[in-house]
């Protein structure tokens, strides 16, 4: 309790400092700080908990979470009310020891968040999809909304590039089928990588993009950016904006598929498709931009092509048969990802997508999982060589 009360005696006195210094440095807070907390008859682990606490409230736009961003290992934060904060590590979810005192602080800290990339949320505009500076991403939905509580997730993602050989190391893929992923990124299929929440599909979409050949130019897409594709040197980067408060600025996904259009791209790649811009992103793959990519959530390649149909259908009101014809001409491959109940993201299916026949879609299955649950081939080959021929490459 005498910590506790110690505590907010530190946090008052450095709301004044920087009241009456609203310029202080970082260095120079620090420094006051300490001489504050550091008094001699608090433990050192108090002290530097105190620490933490007080600069993360005052100095960070992300109060408490502030460690936990830093923190490599976590690869999530999830906020579900100001009481109950949850991560996730490799090894899974789990509750920690941490809160917010009160419901508004988490929103004062989403608020914070909204502003530092200009956006705005409230009782009015309750949701906010948004990035920080460090790439990860945020989505919050504010109480009106979330009827347990203000909600906040934060997703991270690594600094460092996750290559097709490191993924070979953790066993996501095998090198066989590695070698035939990378020899058709270089022929210009167009390949659709599906899976779950937390499967790996910007990961292993970032791996493929290593493949692409240096003379091409690449237009990329995302609602926010995610993919850091800093290996190709023809390239444009675009992301979507939500509108303002009073309805201006909206800049949809399907909006910048169009514009893409015109500004000569080799391949197209489109970060994630939720929605109507699937009809876009697949008309583009159907004229001429071989090589293209996208990604999309789906339990299975069965699923995510009826996926693919239902949102074809917010944009169109098209026919069935040819909403397919747009499907088969436009994807040649879908790599299907999991994650498995030990934690480990693998590939669980290559499949060619050959074309639509008695009601099915004809697929191809170049792997899939054993029954040990290890990727292995089916015995199948790729049936439509064309593009290997007119690159002139071989089928590995």
């Amino acid at each position: 309790m005498a910590e506790h009360s110690k505590r907010y005696s530190v946090y008052r006195y450095m709301l004044d400092v920087i009241k009456n210094n609203p310029k202080i440095s970082d260095d120079e807070f620090d420094e006051k700080l300490r001489d504050r907390i550091f008094d001699g008859k608090t433990s050192i682990e108090e002290c530097q908990e105190m620490f933490i606490w007080v600069q993360s409230k005052l100095r960070s736009k992300l109060g408490i979470l502030t460690p936990l961003t830093k923190d490599e290992s976590i690869n999530e934060i999830m906020v579900n009310g100001y009481g109950n904060i949850f991560i996730e590590r490799g090894s899974g979810m789990e509750k920690i020891d941490m809160a917010f005192e009160d419901s508004e602080e988490l929103e004062e800290v989403i608020r914070n968040i909204a502003a530092s990339v200009h956006r705005e949320i409230n009782e009015l505009n309750p949701i906010l999809d948004a990035r920080l500076e460090n790439g990860a991403r945020v989505n919050a939905v504010f109480g009106n909304v979330a009827l347990d509580g203000t909600a906040l997730t934060i997703r991270k993602f690594s600094n460092e590039h996750i290559t097709m050989e490191k993924l070979l190391e953790y066993g996501t893929l095998n090198k066989s089928c590695a070698n035939m992923l990378k020899s058709m990124v270089e022929a210009g299929y167009n390949i659709f990588i599906s899976g779950g929440t937390s499967s790996g599909k910007t990961t292993f979409l970032n791996a493929l993009a290593d493949y692409i050949p240096q003379d091409e130019r690449v237009i990329v897409i995302e609602d926010s950016r995610e993919l850091a594709l800093k290996q190709i040197k023809n390239i444009v980067q675009m992301e979507c904006h939500n509108a303002n408060t009073l309805g201006k600025g909206l800049v949809s996904m399907d909006m910048l598929i169009k514009t893409s259009l015109r500004m000569r791209p080799t391949r197209l790649i489109v970060g994630e498709v939720r929605g109507k811009e699937v009809a876009d992103m697949l008309q583009a793959m159907n004229t001429g931009h071989d090589g293209s990519m996208s990604t999309g959530h789906g339990n299975s390649v069965k699923g995510m092509i009826r996926r693919l149909e239902a949102m074809y259908l917010m944009a169109s009101k098209l026919p069935m048969d040819t909403i397919r014809a747009q499907i088969i001409e436009g994807i040649d491959i879908f790599v299907h990802l999991a994650r498995l109940k030990d934690g480990r993201r693998t590939v669980s299916q290559v499949v060619e997508l050959i074309g639509y026949e008695n009601g099915e879609y004809v697929l191809n299955e170049i792997f899939n999982l054993d029954s040990n649950k290890l990727l292995a081939e089916t015995g199948n080959k790729i049936i439509n060589t064309g593009k290997f021929e007119l690159k002139g490459t071989d089928y590995v």
